[in-house]
């Protein structure tokens, strides 16, 4: 484990409340760690071998193993990871290393409350807003254009591509897996290279050649064009030859793997209209970005006919911060879990955000918070002598948060003012009418519903319903107020013709568990998921080989014996009050279930009888 020196960006920056966040980035061949005490602050960077460990937890373990011995074992709740690999579903499968896991599992093993996994370049991208001009070495002319779409894309061990458009509250990636496309070759030498790597590939990417490996394959192409006879060599040992031996055919190699990347890089501008810049990143070009200023790279990416003068206007550059991806992983762990604790409102984000904010913005924001209709109805002039402050300063606020200006925060203000609900809970007074009790309680439910909305994890829901797609049989095991949900429960998968049955009784728990095998399915809900007798019913079903799905609280002893947990967490006092909302979150995630049976297998033909009749009980689908 190699540990770095610490990075620190805004060491005034106030430390997070709950405790340090697990930031990796996660490749083929190194691992890179930090964790993020504050906004901005990584502390404990490190980078581990792949090759040292067997799989991704026993990676994660050891690294946690050293910092958090450093650290005093602080608890760490939070984690995000930019994975080299597409990311789709809960179940990743890595493809240039012989890796696979759950990303529930992982959370669970290693007792997180979130953990995010996204592309690797989809975090690079999301770093690109924060670059500073000393983290950027710029090949070429050009100028980026102001609030313009940037693309980003970077060798090693395989090719990554990625984009990033700004927004009028943030920032937008795209998910891609453009070093797939097709490789385009540009002269008869490219063109040779591209037949000798026929002969392995009847598709040729611009991955297979514009990356480690790929380098590897031009070195023997050009070395079986020249006639010459060349040693075995890898990248690193091709780089070296090239820029410490100046030996021809390595620098022959460097010189087409530089105008490939061109061209590459060329071919994203023009797809994304990309005026904010083209950003190199990846492990290999910042080790010969010296040489690379004066390769052909910027020459071939101009090279593009009538749109030469179009792609002279972009700028390129190369990244040369050794941990990008881990402060764009921060801004997507930061993003979510500001959305999570239910900052959705343009207000609600001001109030989040006013800590990081200069001492004389600080008070812009005070003002916005205390009297937003009057933030809203003032001019400049007037709302700079509000808050005591110059009319520069309400402009730098208004950027701190992602604007353009006052007129652009005004609008988007006002919007959010009008035409948001919000996230709350306004409690029933003795002295209140019934108008009033009537909109409160319908104001709680809806609220409650949305920050629901924002925090459900689809993958566990896709998860449950592929088990029971599959299941033979499905049994509903309840008690008290959930009696009802299950019942609810067992209505709904009955009329889609699955066996099902409910049980409300806890001595039949038991009795009735023991009868499941392999493929049957019990859906366990419970608000607190401490019942005993439901806990040991669902050790029998588990032990019989049946999947248990649990409707209950994501940190309860229910949920750790599940087969997979669709978390209810809203707070609600059950052992005092009858528990009302959280019976309503039950039923929303019993019908998300019935929808999803509803929709059949992807690819399912819709003339299929079966198949046809699910989806007329539905009433959410358009038929």
């Amino acid at each position: 484990m190699t540990f770095e020196p610490d990075t620190e960006q805004k060491p005034t920056r106030a430390a997070y409340s709950d405790g340090p966040r697990l930031l990796a980035d996660i490749g083929a061949t190194h691992a890179r760690f930090a964790l993020e005490i504050a906004p901005g602050v990584l502390r404990n960077v490190a980078v581990l071998l792949c090759d040292d460990y067997p799989g991704i937890v026993p990676l994660l373990n050891a690294y946690l193993a050293q910092t958090q011995a450093q650290n005093g074992g602080a608890r760490i709740t939070h984690a995000a990871f930019a994975l080299a690999n597409p990311i789709s579903g809960d179940f990743i499968r890595m493809t240039n290393r012989d890796w696979q896991f759950s990303t529930e599992e992982v959370r669970r093993t290693l007792g997180l409350t979130t953990l995010l996994i996204v592309n690797d370049f989809t975090a690079l991208a999301m770093a690109l807003p924060g670059f500073k001009p000393e983290d950027l070495l710029q090949i070429g002319g050009g100028k980026p254009a102001s609030n313009a779409v940037a693309g980003v894309l970077g060798p090693g061990t395989g090719l990554g591509v990625s984009g990033v458009i700004p927004t009028v509250d943030g920032f937008v990636t795209l998910g891609s897996e453009g070093g797939h496309v097709n490789f385009a070759p540009a002269d008869e030498r490219e063109f040779a290279i591209l037949q000798y790597a026929w002969r392995e590939w009847q598709h040729v990417s611009n991955e297979r050649l514009i990356s480690g490996p790929g380098m590897e394959i031009i070195y023997r192409a050009l070395a079986l064009r020249n006639g010459v006879e060349a040693p075995p060599r890898d990248a690193a040992a091709i780089m070296a030859g090239a820029l410490e031996q100046k030996d021809a055919l390595c620098l022959e190699v460097l010189e087409c793997f530089a105008g490939m990347l061109g061209g590459a890089a060329a071919n994203l501008a023009v797809t994304l209209g990309a005026f904010g810049g083209i950003f190199i990143g990846g492990g290999i070009v910042p080790r010969m970005a010296e040489w690379f200023k004066t390769s052909p790279f910027r020459t071939r990416f101009e090279a593009k006919g009538r749109f030469s003068s179009y792609l002279a206007q972009i700028p390129t550059y190369v990244i040369m911060m050794p941990t990008p991806a881990l402060y764009g992983v921060s801004s997507i762990l930061s993003e979510h879990l500001r959305n999570r604790s239910g900052a959705n409102t343009l207000m609600e984000r001001v109030q989040h955000l006013q800590a990081e904010l200069s001492p004389a913005e600080q008070r812009v924001a005070q003002l916005v918070i205390e009297h937003p209709r009057k933030v809203l109805s003032e001019p400049i002039a007037e709302i700079a002598k509000l808050a005591d402050v110059s009319q520069p300063t309400v402009i730098r606020f208004c950027r701190s948060l992602g604007f353009t200006g006052l007129a652009d925060f005004k609008l988007k203000f006002a919007g959010s003012l009008t035409g948001t609900i919000p996230v709350r809970h306004s409690q029933v007074r003795m002295t209140d009418s019934t108008h009033d009790l009537s909109a409160k309680v319908i104001d709680n439910t809806v609220s409650a519903i949305l920050r629901f909305r924002d925090q459900l994890d689809v993958n566990s829901i896709d998860r449950a319903i592929d088990i029971l797609r599959r299941a033979k049989r499905v049994e509903f095991y309840a008690m008290g107020n959930s009696r009802v949900v299950a019942l609810d429960g067992q209505h709904k998968f009955f009329r889609f013709r699955i066996p099902t049955s409910s049980y409300g009784d806890s001595h039949l728990f038991a009795l009735a568990a023991e009868l499941l095998g392999p493929g049957d399915v019990v859906i366990a809900i419970s608000t607190t998921g401490q019942l005993p007798e439901l806990l040991d019913a669902v050790d029998v079903a588990r032990n019989a080989g049946a999947d248990v799905i649990a409707i209950t609280s994501s940190k309860s002893a229910l949920a750790r014996k599940a087969s997979v947990c669709l978390a209810v967490d809203h707070s609600e006092d059950s052992t005092t009050f009858l528990s009302m909302i959280s019976r309503i979150l039950q039923l929303l995630l019993i019908d998300i279930m019935a929808v999803g049976i509803s929709l059949g297998p992807a690819g399912e033909a819709v003339a299929d009888g079966d198949s046809e009749r699910r989806r007329l009980l539905i009433s959410h689908l358009d038929i």
